[in-house]
């Protein structure tokens, strides 16, 4: 069984520090269980802004848009914002916040 299909049966628990200023998600792909980051980072005005490490976010196929998915990190609704991420081809497997 790949790595992405034991994630997608089994999620794991996840822990996010209380009102992060940067949180990291590592992500599995369908593709191959390829590995990739994505970050919420926030900005001078306290918004959290998403980045892809180099990687276009259309890649992942989110069915939300990336407006939906950083609004939901604003709100520290991280749950959410899992779920938001793990509606692509990715599914989330760790994440470090600070």
């Amino acid at each position: 069984m790949s790595k992405y299909s034991e994630l997608r049966a089994n999620a794991p628990k996840l822990t996010i520090k209380s009102d992060p200023r940067e949180v990291i998600f590592k992500i599995i792909s369908v593709m191959c269980d390829n590995v990739n980051y994505i970050k919420f980072k926030k900005n001078e005005q306290g918004d959290f802004k998403m980045d892809g490490h180099g990687y276009s976010l259309s890649n992942y196929q989110f069915k939300h848009e990336k407006f939906e998915i950083e609004w939901e990190a604003d709100l520290q609704n991280w749950g959410g914002v899992i779920a938001m991420i793990n509606s692509g081809t990715s599914v989330v497997e760790s994440v470090i916040s600070r």
